[in-house]
């Protein structure tokens, strides 16, 4: 089984909003996500996996390389999404936190999902593959989202043809549509991995995935307690999910009924209560301009005395 220590870069700009894949850009990139560092860490108990975002404030590391499962999956829950992928610094520091990997034996790999648009020059890109290949450090790109952007799979493919080194990167275009981002990607390089240890990694992601049978999620809770109540809470949080937007959905429908009903019914009163209110303004108005006159001829009276007899020369 291949010894690795894995850095994931999650995309967590402003275009994870999009619904193009299913729920969204962001929950379908969490779930594939997931799956893979469960399938890392059950192909060999030795590796690691850590986390970083590439958007927001800033390139964040959320969880360095790290064995715990149960550590790796609960810092994805609550991020924040917002600002613009920034792929260059997200690899570079990932490539730093593996360097400072506590196991040296391992072996590098960056797992990059960009999902946005790629914002930096073809020449820079390239440089940061030669370097990632010089310190033996593999790379995987999942790209999905922005298929019309014939740009960024252009710079993609040179960053990964910069970097490979005896296939041992790859690069996945996850077109968007009905099949889920983590289903496309099981059965990629990506999941099922390469040399002798790709038979045992790719069962173990077909474990993860729900691939074997006899168990809740495919996973036995005696071997693997953490994933298994990993994958519960993941499943339960989702369905809670659905059904929230569900019952959003069918409250909004009925408020947009109410009001159409009652938009008729209230519509005479409306204009009556306008003409009244009108009729009302008006005749402020003219009380407030009364009083104002009566104001002024006051203020103008006391000052007469004050000319000092100009009145009477009138």
């Amino acid at each position: 089984m291949v010894l690795e220590a894995t850095l994931i870069c999650i995309d967590n700009s402003e275009w994870m909003r999009n619904g193009d894949y299913a729920p969204s850009r962001f929950q379908a990139q969490a779930d594939a996500v997931n799956l893979i560092c469960g399938a890392k860490t059950q192909s060999n108990p030795e590796n690691t996996v850590g986390v970083l975002t590439m958007a927001g404030k800033g390139v964040r590391v959320l969880v360095t390389p790290t064995s715990d499962l149960g550590k790796i999956l609960a810092c994805m829950h609550g991020l924040e999404i917002g600002g613009e992928m920034n792929l260059a610094a997200g690899i570079q520091v990932a490539q730093l936190a593996l360097k400072h990997r506590q196991n040296k034996k391992q072996q590098q790999r960056i797992i990059v999902f960009a999902g946005s648009p790629v914002k930096h020059e073809k020449k820079m890109l390239e440089m940061i593959g030669r370097k990632l290949k010089k310190n033996s450090v593999a790379l995987d790109i999942v790209n999905f989202g922005d298929e019309e952007d014939e740009g960024k799979n252009e710079k993609l493919e040179a960053l990964l043809s910069a970097v490979n080194n005896n296939d041992t990167s790859h690069i996945v275009h996850v077109p968007s549509g009905p099949n889920a981002l983590s289903d496309v990607l099981i059965s990629t390089p990506i999941f099922t991995g390469d040399g002798e240890g790709g038979s045992g990694f790719a069962a173990a992601a077909a474990t993860a995935a729900g691939g074997v049978s006899g168990f809740e999620f495919g996973v036995d809770p005696n071997l693997d307690p953490e994933l298994a109540l990993a994958l519960r809470v993941s499943m339960e949080e989702e369905r809670a999910r659905q059904e929230a937007a569900a019952k959003k959905a069918a409250e909004d429908a009925s408020k947009q009924e109410k009001g159409g009903e009652q938009k008729d019914s209230t519509q005479d009163t409306t204009m009556t209560e306008g003409a009244n209110a009108s009729a009302s303004e008006a005749e402020t108005k003219k009380t407030d301009l009364t009083d104002d006159e009566n104001d002024l001829l006051q203020q103008a009276c006391r000052r007469l005395p004050e000319n000092g007899g100009a009145v009477g020369a009138t």
